[in-house]
């Protein structure tokens, strides 16, 4: 603690820790006024600046930009707004009758001083998302965006000192370095998107001053497909939820896993699918994007020569160019077990596709791996859908379509384990920037003042009816 002073971010936070009370005690009208100032900047003043940054950072196509980023945390806003009234008001619990003259109730009070680290794949989304959380729950926030964006950050960190306070919210850029110290920092709570590998990081940093954590994370989000499957629908859904933002999506769908009776035709519309969407030649296409940097696609490519010198199939695609950062939509069969496309989570436009006989094999397959953050399931068997839910675990799951999950704020987001600590959307993510207050008030004298020393027989008979019938 002594060293915290030397700290190169010690000031903002000191600033931050010392108006974090004034921000706690802001009225509802103050925080959606707050609210509304993002909302106002995503959907008008910044909104073509940040369609270029994104281009900029990796050739994202514009409808993709306002589909993943700006819409889906223009509706986060909204929600809350509808919302944030009754969240912010106590929640009366009842109360048992050995407590008569009490009355009790939980205030949603705020951590404090929060930091977000967010990812580069949806650098607006992953920001300004947890962000509308943790200004509707009353905190004061530091972020630290991605620095593999650096021309989204940029823009992000202009909207942020345009409209917020310094002693609210602050946006500082930069590189690895800048997470490490600021993580040295005691804050309250740290709301971290990213790879397991780097979350435990951030879970050992905050153990340091016993900080509360949520952590976004990922891993291998298996897709079933089994033999009762409409095909048309789950390869249409299957190649947009792969192949959007070029497959560097957290939930996308990591593997197949497809009853050998369909595999083949599986394949044939994949193809099929794929050329639909991004034409013969993706590289020319309007609707693909890039991978981000030069770094991820060596490592995209690595996987794809690991496949190839393991006899793997190339079904579709295999082509890439470093020039471009461009790898184009590959499916890959005939993988063995032990191909790095089946042990590392992917994050690109590489499928592997692997063959099953009965469920139990799929059920086996799953739960040999760490429990991942999405699991699809494509069928029309209740017995069988109903069979893989209730035997694996993930921490979201849709049946018949793919990464629709995050978009309803009603559901709650989030991993489990490996795959991410915490939740957040709507009302979960108000709950993880806030505290459980619990609150008792007695309001006249009742039986537990009957029970206190010095003990006697009497008080004992009395212990002894409230254990057995209150």
């Amino acid at each position: 603690m002594s060293n915290l002073p030397q700290n190169p971010y010690f000031k903002a936070f000191s600033r931050l820790k010392a108006y974090q009370y004034e921000v706690g005690n802001s009225s509802y009208s103050a925080r959606l006024a707050k609210l509304n100032a993002l909302k106002r900047a995503l959907e008008y003043s910044y909104k073509d600046r940040l369609r270029e940054a994104l281009y900029n950072d990796f050739k994202k196509p514009v409808l993709e930009t306002d589909l993943t980023e700006l819409y889906l945390v223009i509706k986060e806003i909204k929600h809350t707004k509808s919302h944030l009234r009754a969240w912010m008001k106590k929640q009366k619990v009842e109360t048992p009758i050995t407590l008569l003259g009490t009355s009790s109730w939980i205030k949603l009070e705020p951590k404090g001083v929060c930091l977000i680290i967010s990812p580069w794949n949806y650098p607006i989304n992953l920001t300004f998302a947890p962000l509308v959380s943790a200004i509707a729950a009353g905190n004061t926030v530091i972020i630290k965006p991605s620095e593999l964006t650096p021309n989204t950050s940029a823009v992000m960190a202009q909207i942020v000192s345009d409209i917020f306070s310094d002693k609210e919210i602050v946006l500082i850029e930069g590189e690895v370095e800048v997470a490490q110290d600021l993580l040295k920092l005691p804050f309250n709570h740290i709301f971290f998107t990213g790879s397991p590998q780097v979350g435990k990081i951030v879970m050992k940093a905050a153990a340091e001053h016993l900080t509360s954590v949520t952590l976004e994370l990922g891993g291998k989000s298996p897709t079933i497909i089994d033999e009762t499957a409409d095909l048309e629908n789950a390869v249409r859904k299957i190649v947009w939820g792969k192949h959007i933002n070029n497959g560097q999506t957290c939930i996308a769908p990591d593997y197949i896993l497809i009853h050998k009776s369909v595999k083949e035709e599986f394949i044939k519309r994949y193809k099929a699918s794929v050329l639909h969407y991004y034409s013969k030649e993706a590289s020319t296409s309007d609707s693909y994007c890039r991978i981000v940097n030069n770094r991820h696609f060596n490592r995209l490519v690595k996987h794809i020569e690991d496949a190839k010198d393991k006899s793997a199939v190339i079904e579709l695609g295999g082509r890439y160019n470093s020039d471009d950062n461009f790898i184009e939509p590959t499916l890959i069969s005939n993988l063995p077990e032990d191909a790095s496309l089946l042990q590392d989570e992917i994050f690109g436009p590489i499928l592997p596709i692997k063959t099953y006989r009965t469920i139990d094999e799929v059920i086996s397959y799953v739960n040999s791996k760490e429990k991942p953050l999405a699991l699809y399931i494509y069928s029309k068997n209740k017995k069988a859908i109903r069979s893989i839910i209730d035997n694996t675990r993930a921490g979201t799951t849709c049946i018949n379509t793919n990464a629709l999950q995050y978009s309803n704020h009603n559901l709650p987001f989030g991993g489990s384990n490996n795959s991410g600590i915490g939740k957040s959307h709507g009302i979960y993510g108000f709950k993880e920037f806030s505290n459980m207050r619990a609150v008792l008030k007695r309001h006249t004298k009742g039986p537990v003042d009957w029970l206190t020393p010095p003990y006697s027989g009497v008080k004992q008979k009395l212990m002894d009816f409230t254990i057995k019938w209150l």
